[in-house]
């Protein structure tokens, strides 16, 4: 008699994979003939499109039924190391110190707020109070339970959550479909009460007039494009909302927002390569928004407002030509607020120092900025006459991530940090501005006696075909490490929007590390990592440098020792997934198995769709296929879906989302159906789709640490780590 064990392997060897039907669908673009036979697939309200997504989770579920102890040990793993109930580090604004909590059993956050010591003074005052997770506090007020929102729901999101500067008004607005169209809705705070106002369908985000009376917030297009902000006047359901700005051009965004200082509202509206920022006296709520600087195609800038010297100035980072030479990464300057065309630089450009960031308080700036891959932080003090000495924080750790955390306040003497790494929980701190002192407020808790000292992080490069270094972070466990011979790796990448992926703690993480794997990011080409010309060798018609440093990375993690083709898996999410699927059809001899994430694994037939969510804004970052041949032709020869051909491929896991609208379930439906009737070998082609979510998968703590939980036991059993 076979052993349950063995019932369970049988099961999964006798479930049979899904097959497509094939309806030819005919392509043609500059003369090109593409014959599309899974096309039929976007219509995910024919019941036969339905059935097939159930198929393949059905099959999916099958091929990895054996897998559910371990992916219930994982599960439990994350959960015994994570502090369930906890809450966070209180942030002053205003009258009051603002927090969240979590609580043991349940999905979401709840938002509350405790009022601050009225007979504190100097430092006292924005020393945040040390709150315990299971004891009362004086005059706590829970703003908003998202437990309570999310009831009755498959599905939750919360996107604004905004308290008016009086602190009695409460603007926040709830997706429970996962497709990021927000209810917005009021609150009384003083009484608790639901106020009667309500926007359907708007972006997330809301921002508040100085006096409370009005709420300014978003609306968005077919094609999911922020578009227009409108002005809502509370408790006014008579009349309209007023539209106040609108961009018809599909190629920009439109935000809207709040200086610090509170003395201005600002709208933003930018591409991939252009911005323009409308700026507004914030006591004038019914007025008419300006232009700070005309849009000029090309020249990307931001601004904020400050008082230096007594005098009102715009600093603005901008990389607009200077001396001649175009500031690719960007340049700090400073004009007249009455004037801002007048600007004056006050940090020049450099190289090997992409400026990223300028935060400006009462009393000081704060610059982000990045060099070697790593980001930095500099605190400004600002004085009589001026600018003071410009001060870079120094974190002293190989690999890092640190950066400004929440200060709303204009007026402060601290400021709030974040400093995590691969092998550092994150911790918050409070820099005393006057003294330079870093007061460690919190770190987050890992339960189950974590030390840093059982791992290691470190960087090494890879060299491009054409010499390009690329950077490699990795982090494992200092046993595996010393471990000789090559080990189980898990190689991340992403590499477009100029996105960095930087190092960053990750609880769930440890589940693989411990059990003897590596994890590792290559920093290709299309990120930000490395400056601006790191990011713009890596899009358009240099995009396939992304791909070809991945492989590079890849190669040398083999040819080094650390690992070798059999135990090593390619990891993308999003545009990352279209990484990871260029890569299978370039080196699938170099991995085991590719995670793919809402892969963007169909690119050329989204791009060339200008109806599709988002498209039109995404020429700037891949080409305009529509009016360009020599982009179609480029986007052609590396998507994925249209070069999948007859030879072996690792093993594959998609995971997407019916609701997504970033990346449309469909592309990793068409890829998986066209590997499965094109591919050769018998490694296992898997695709599972969220049945009721959106871009970013499941919503629930619980339900996302399944979700990794589910990932996680695929890798490892994969790479052979599954009885580990």
């Amino acid at each position: 008699m076979a052993d349950s064990g063995s019932s369970v392997t049988d099961v999964a060897a006798a479930a049979v994979a899904p097959t497509a039907k094939t309806v030819p669908f005919e392509r043609v673009h500059h003369g090109d003939r593409f014959v599309d036979e899974y096309e039929w697939l976007r219509d995910k309200e024919n019941p036969e499109v339905i059935a097939h997504l159930e198929a393949e989770n059905a099959y999916t579920e099958a091929r990895t039924a054996h897998l559910a102890p371990l992916r219930e040990k994982i599960f439990d793993e994350i959960k015994s190391r994570t502090q369930e109930t906890d809450l966070s580090v209180p942030t002053r604004l205003g009258d009051h110190w603002y927090y969240s909590r979590s609580y043991e059993g349940k999905q979401y956050g709840v938002h509350c707020r405790c009022p601050i010591d009225a007979d504190a003074a100097g430092i006292d005052a924005w020393t945040p109070p040390q709150l315990e997770a299971g004891t009362e506090i004086p005059g706590e007020q829970v703003l908003l339970d998202s437990n309570v929102l999310a009831e009755g729901h498959d599905f939750f999101a919360l996107g604004a959550f905004s308290v008016s500067h009086d602190g009695n008004l409460l603007a926040f607005s709830v997706d429970t479909a996962g497709d990021e169209r927000y209810t917005l809705r009021f609150m009384d705070l003083r009484s608790g009460e639901l106020l009667g106002d309500e926007i359907p369908r708007t972006a997330p985000g809301a921002t508040w007039s100085l006096d409370g009376s009005h709420v300014f917030y978003q609306t968005v297009d077919e094609s999911w494009r922020p578009d227009t902000v409108w002005r809502h006047r509370l408790g006014d359901t008579s009349a309209a909302d007023v539209q106040v700005f609108h961009e018809p051009d599909e190629r920009y965004w439109v935000s809207v927002g709040a200086t610090r200082s509170e003395k201005y509202l600002m709208i933003w509206v930018g591409s991939k390569i252009t911005t323009e920022g409308w700026v507004l006296e914030s006591d004038d709520p019914t007025g008419e928004f300006r232009v700070l600087l005309p849009r000029r195609e090309g020249v990307e800038y931001s601004a904020e407002h400050a008082v230096v010297a007594g005098q009102d100035r715009f600093l603005v980072l901008h990389n607009d030509v200077v001396d001649g030479v175009k500031a690719e990464n960007f340049v700090l300057a400073e004009a007249p607020a009455d004037d801002p065309s007048r600007l004056r630089t006050l940090i020049g450009h450099r190289d090997d120092v992409r400026l990223e960031d300028i935060d400006a308080f009462a009393g000081q700036l704060v610059l982000s900025y990045r060099r070697e891959a790593l980001t930095r932080v500099a605190v400004w003090p600002l004085n009589a006459d001026g600018y003071g000495e410009l001060r870079e924080l120094d974190f002293e750790l190989e690999l890092y991530s640190a950066g400004l955390g929440s200060c709303p306040e204009w007026d402060q003497p601290t400021l709030r940090l974040g400093l995590t790494s691969f092998i550092t929980p994150t911790q918050v701190f409070d820099y005393v501005v006057e003294t330079g002192a870093l007061l460690l407020r919190k770190e987050q808790p890992v339960l189950g006696g974590y030390d840093a000292n059982d791992y290691v992080q470190h960087r090494d490069w890879a060299v491009a075909p054409d010499g390009t270094r690329i950077p490699i972070s990795i982090v494992a466990r200092r046993d595996t490490d010393r471990v000789e011979g090559p080990k189980p790796l898990l190689l991340y990448g992403y590499g477009s929007y100029e996105a960095s992926m930087d190092p960053g703690f990750s609880v769930s993480r440890l589940s693989l590390l411990d059990r003897g794997m590596v994890f590792a990011i290559a920093h290709v080409r299309g990120g930000g990592e490395m400056g601006r010309q790191w990011y713009e060798n890596g899009k358009t018609l240099t995009k396939k440098n992304t791909f070809t440093d991945f492989v590079s990375c890849a190669r040398h993690l083999v040819d080094s020792g650390v690992t070798a083709p059999d135990r090593m898996i390619a990891d993308g999410g999003s545009a990352g997934g279209l990484l990871v699927g260029a890569v299978a059809n370039i080196a699938p001899e170099l991995f085991v198995g590719v995670l793919a994430n809402v892969p963007f694994v169909d690119p050329l037939t989204s791009i060339l769709d200008p109806s599709l969510p988002l498209t039109v804004i995404e020429w700037d970052e891949w080409g305009n296929p529509l009016a360009d041949k020599v982009v179609y032709e480029y986007m052609k020869s590396y998507s994925p879906y249209e070069n999948v051909e007859a030879k072996d491929y690792p093993a594959i896991l998609a995971i997407t989302s019916i609701n997504d609208t970033r990346v449309l379930y469909v592309e990793p439906a068409k890829w998986v159906a066209k590997l499965r009737a094109t591919k050769t070998g018998d490694a296992p082609l898997l695709l599972k789709t969220e049945m009721s979510a959106g871009h970013g998968g499941v919503s629930g703590r619980y339900e996302k640490w399944r979700e990794v939980a589910f990932e996680y036991a695929w890798v490892l059993d994969t790479v052979g780590l599954g009885e580990k």
